[in-house]
């Protein structure tokens, strides 16, 4: 057995998994269901109110017995512990990940080097608590007097792809009377759509920048900011409409914001792991400080499954084996993410940040060039509307993309039949993508026989089915979690870093400098190559 930190191909299991593909990877999911009566619930797994169904993916019991061996031998048991308890896992930056130190009970301990951090959490969760309720309550009054009736998050990555998801998941739970509006993009539109009709003596903005220095962030804060002043705002009006998520009082206090309205959080807390930080005030804001505490119980009970459960019955452990499967074994580029409900509508832009950031690596810990495929595509939009969109080329392309389909037994809306049609979709596109319909059943059907090729679905294609109860925070915390450590598992497999993010960086260092020279057209000698040059010189006369 390769140690821990070995490079994936260097397992035995790897090497056994590739044998092993070679025997199962033409097999139909239609034989494996007719030779095995069971399959539909023996290939399932249960845990925190939510049901696998995997039954529909091209694996047999030898398949997972070699996948759990992979993980055993990846070191999956000592990574997990190792994130657990603090240690910096976080190699290249020398940092703990500790996310899920923010959903920790209070009595639990978690040290950081000899520091326990929960206490701190709780400090902050509590300065969170009393300040939301003061919003929802109408106490925290506006420069005029006024109660506060809108609040604008500004902030980019994960400090807006995680507050904006996290709201729209539970708007059913909102305070209707207050309205919430996100701002990331620096495109000036972004901005001035958000504020437009608003009154500024009744609007509160949110300002979330850990170091208070991100350029879009800042950029779009200090132009909400003239339009306070703009708009009958005052210097001193600024400490009562705008409050910061960040960790430098410095900067905080010098835009104007009272530093007691200024909510931390550690440098163990990576951007797409904030959402349950102080990032989510938001949604604290908007869905009360108790059901944000029953997210957070969510998240923590999937962390104490994730962390105990063993391999065969380990949710998280299980997705993420599945993506490795198909991602090194079949060639699947992407994943396909398909909540069933509309409030989940941002779930897939949540999770294509959380994946991609995370595990878009080509190297190992060590700095090798990986030689598997790493980190695949993830992308999605909810049903019905995606069936009328790229449903085709699922059922009939010729691309292999795993689905994760996701619908809940209850309706948070029940209306009519609605709901039964909603789910019986989920049923219907998991069962047809993996058996098809094949030629002959084309033409019992009556079809004319040049049509038939066109109406032939091959099936044989993989997805999962997650079903839950129903769309609660404390469920939405789960959901959040299981994908947060599928990502994690991923991440042990292939031997890379989960928790950096240096591929977002060199765009940034040109960008500025490019800013610099659309800014002064007087600047001589562009040297960037001749594109570049053409481009800036172009828009330098266009503009």
């Amino acid at each position: 057995m390769a140690a821990p930190g070995t490079a994936p191909q260097r397992h035995e299991a790897w090497i056994a998994l590739e044998k092993h593909h070679a025997e199962i990877g033409k097999q139909e999911l239609k034989q494996m269901f007719a030779e095995d009566p069971s399959r539909g619930t023996r290939y399932t797994a249960e845990a925190e109110g939510i049901l696998l169904d995997y039954s529909k993916n091209r694996i047999n019991d030898e398949t997972l017995k070699l996948l759990f061996a992979l993980a055993e031998s990846a070191g999956l048991k000592q990574a997990t512990e190792a994130m657990f308890t603090g240690q910096k896992i976080n190699t290249t930056e020398n940092r703990a990940v500790l996310h899920v130190a923010l959903r920790a009970p209070k009595e639990e301990k978690i040290l950081v080097d000899g520091e326990d951090v929960v206490p701190g959490v709780h400090k902050v969760l509590d300065k969170m608590s009393a300040f939301s309720d003061k919003v929802r309550s109408g106490e925290w009054k506006g420069l005029t007097g006024k109660r506060i009736k809108n609040v604008i998050n500004i902030g980019i990555g994960g400090s807006d792809l995680g507050p904006v998801m996290a709201y729209e998941a539970l708007k059913h739970y909102s305070q209707r009377d207050l309205e919430f509006r996100f701002v990331s993009n620096v495109d000036g539109t972004d901005l001035v759509e958000a504020v437009h009709g608003l009154n500024a003596d009744e609007t509160l903005f949110l300002v979330a920048s850990k170091t208070f220095t991100t350029l879009e962030t800042m950029t779009n804060a200090h132009s909400a900011r003239d339009w306070f002043l703009a708009n009958g705002g005052t210097e001193d009006g600024i400490a009562k409409h705008f409050v910061a998520m960040s960790t430098n009082a410095k900067e905080v206090a010098k835009f104007g914001i009272d530093t007691e309205n200024m909510f931390e959080f550690s440098d163990w807390v990576g951007g797409r792991y904030s959402m349950d930080s102080a990032i989510g005030l938001s949604t604290m804001i908007a869905i009360g400080p108790q059901n944000f505490r029953d997210m957070l119980a969510g998240f923590h009970a999937m962390d104490v499954h994730f962390r105990t459960a063993p391999l065969e019955k380990n949710l998280p452990v299980l997705l993420a084996l599945l993506t490795v499967w198909y991602t090194d074994h079949f060639d699947a580029q992407t994943i396909a993410i398909l909540p069933y409900e509309q409030y989940l509508k941002r779930f897939p832009a949540y999770l294509q940040q959380l994946t991609m950031e995370s595990n878009g690596k080509h190297v190992t810990l060590e700095g090798k060039h990986v030689h598997t495929q790493t980190g695949p595509i993830y992308w999605g939009e909810p049903g019905t509307n995606g069936q009328h969109s790229f449903y085709q080329l699922i059922h009939q392309g010729t691309r292999l993309i795993p689905c994760d389909f996701i619908g809940f037994y209850k309706s948070l809306n029940p209306l009519g039949r609605h709901h039964d049609m909603l789910i019986a979709n989920v049923f219907a596109q998991a069962e047809a993508l993996a058996f098809g319909k094949t030629a002959d059943e084309v033409r019992a059907e009556g079809t004319k026989e040049d049509l038939v090729p066109h109406r032939v679905f091959e099936g044989n294609r993989p997805s999962n089915t997650i079903l839950a109860d129903e769309l609660t925070p404390a469920m939405l915390g789960k959901l959040v979690a299981l994908y947060e450590h599928n990502v994690f598992t991923q991440g042990v497999i292939w031997n890379i870093n989960s928790f950096d993010q240096w591929g977002v960086e060199l765009g940034k260092v040109l960008a500025t400098r490019i800013l610099g020279e659309l800014e002064n057209s007087g600047t001589p000698d562009l040297k960037h190559d001749s594109s570049t040059n053409h481009l800036i010189e172009l828009y330098r006369q266009k503009k």
